[in-house]
């Protein structure tokens, strides 16, 4: 097993035990302990810090994935790099912050007569020390990244951080705590999150601070401008992704409660996109370092395989979670959200669309390109604000999930155009086909198996009724060559 296969695998299996406590916190306590309004403002308060982190980093993250290979060293100083990482995070915070600070009496003025006001009010000046520390999470797990140690980083964002939110909330259920204390204890697991992550860098000793190299710092210009153009990008890709949510927020009078409906189906879509979470990232360092030696080859193989994959496993999510429809209203408690499922089934879409895409958008960030990637993202999030103001008062919640299907498919084309036409990589190809024809074929089982009168036992049976079709079909068919030799060494131990 190569080390793509390996530390996918580690990802997969991390995302997967993530997503595990992810659905039985979203799904199960925080539904029966916390109010809707309380759920929004969590959902949007995690939206918040991760653009203002965006924004604040001023591109370091890829920054450090483009650079730091031309600046590795044996003596593990880098030219400085780590130092030079350090210096412009903290400098892009501060003046971020600021600007924070002072718009802070226009941004509570235009919630003040939404449901859940309170909460944001109270709560503001919380989310500095939140976005601090998710952003310098973020450069220590790019850091990490660039010497192919992302398992750990994984773990810590996606089960640590969630095991801290699981004692919260039950402390509150056992009348331990109160809210105010549980948003306190996530900001203190992003705090541990950072310093656990932080020790482990320190101690593989892969990076010494030192004083910044010459050639490093005379290319400081060429650095911030790659940084504005891809924090405008990667900004810009996290506003699509939140930005239904923040829309919500402010064109809807229910405001809060709207989000906590919506983020709620949006993150059960989430399990759509674990698959390519995993492949990702470990395949963007290889893609990034393959652009060093201009090895097109290896980046098309890549590309083919991660969209297939992706593709493959995330159809076969989206048809458990379809026709397990019962199943996930019964787990939700609240009886509004049956009458909102169409909304997870579009978000559910959108995110298939994206995966299939592969790594389109991150092949053109890191080439001679990159420039270009700003203006298709931007034009992107210019999209999808004209589309969530015309849809959003005339449909709703289903207006901002249709707006960010649009969204994505049209972002995801122009990526898939771009690099077909400039470097003659695409990765669609007959895999593809097969993949909707099964996908069509399973789906259509799964709604029309009859259903049994506990609920429990008609997931459990439906599920693996489908899910014994899917891989059989799959397998035959040859999809995938990295999946079949998984099936065929399972097969030979059996």
């Amino acid at each position: 097993m190569n080390l793509l296969q390996k530390q996918g695998f580690f990802n997969s299996l991390i995302l997967y035990a993530g997503v595990a406590l992810g659905f039985f916190n979203l799904i199960i306590l925080f539904q029966r302990i916390l109010i809707t309004e309380e759920i929004g403002f969590f959902i949007l308060m995690g939206t918040i810090s991760l653009l203002y982190a965006q924004f604040a980093g001023l591109g370091i993250g890829n920054i450090i994935l483009k650079y730091f290979p031309y600046y590795r060293s044996d003596d593990k100083k880098h030219s400085g790099f780590a130092s030079f990482v350090t210096v412009w995070s903290l400098i892009g915070f501060a003046i971020f912050t600021v600007l924070f600070v002072v718009f802070k009496d226009f941004i509570i003025s235009y919630y003040k007569n939404k449901n859940g006001a309170p909460l944001l009010i109270r709560y503001f000046y919380y989310l500095i020390p939140l976005s601090f520390f998710t952003l310098v999470f973020s450069v220590l797990e790019n850091l990490a990244l660039t010497v192919f140690k992302n398992v750990l980083s994984s773990f810590l964002r996606e089960v640590g951080l969630r095991l801290f939110t699981t004692a919260g909330v039950l402390l509150i259920a056992i009348k331990l705590v109160d809210y105010h204390v549980f948003l306190m204890i996530y900001i203190a697991a992003n705090l541990v999150a950072v310093l656990v992550l932080l020790a482990y860098i320190r101690k593989g000793r892969h990076f010494k601070f030192s004083t910044v190299g010459a050639q490093l710092l005379s290319e400081r210009k060429t650095f911030f401008s790659y940084g504005v153009f891809t924090v405008l990008s990667g900004s810009s890709f996290v506003m699509i992704q939140n930005l239904d949510t923040l829309m919500l927020s402010m064109l809807t009078k229910e405001s809060f409660s709207y989000v906590g409906i919506y983020g709620t189906f949006f993150a059960i879509a989430v399990v759509i996109s674990l698959p390519a979470k995993a492949l990702s990232r470990t395949s963007l360092q290889i893609i990034a370092q393959s652009w060093v030696t201009n090895d097109l080859a290896k980046i098309g193989k890549i590309y083919y395989k991660t969209s297939v994959v992706q593709m493959l496993i995330g159809c076969l999510l989206f048809i458990g979670l379809v026709i397990n429809r019962s199943f996930i209203i019964m787990l939700l408690h609240k009886p509004e959200y049956a009458n909102y499922f169409n909304v997870f089934i579009i978000v559910g879409v959108a995110f298939l669309v994206d995966m299939t895409g592969g790594l389109n958008g991150y092949i053109m960030n890191v080439s001679k390109y990159y420039k270009l990637t700003t203006v298709f993202i931007v034009s992107g999030v210019v999209f999808c604000v004209l589309s969530n103001l015309v849809l959003i008062p005339m449909l709703g919640m289903m207006g901002a999930a249709l707006s960010y299907l649009i969204t994505m498919f049209v972002l995801n084309f122009a990526y898939w155009l771009f690099v077909k036409i400039k470097f003659n990589l695409q990765p669609l190809a007959m895999a593809h086909v097969y993949i909707l024809l099964i996908f069509t074929v399973c789906l259509l089982i799964g709604l029309y198996l009859p259903s049994l009168k506990n609920v429990f036992a008609d997931m459990i049976y439906r599920s693996v009724i489908v899910g014994v079709v899917y891989m059989f079909l799959a397998y035959i068919l040859k999809i995938s060559e990295d999946i079949n030799i998984v099936f065929d060494r399972i097969l030979k131990k059996v």
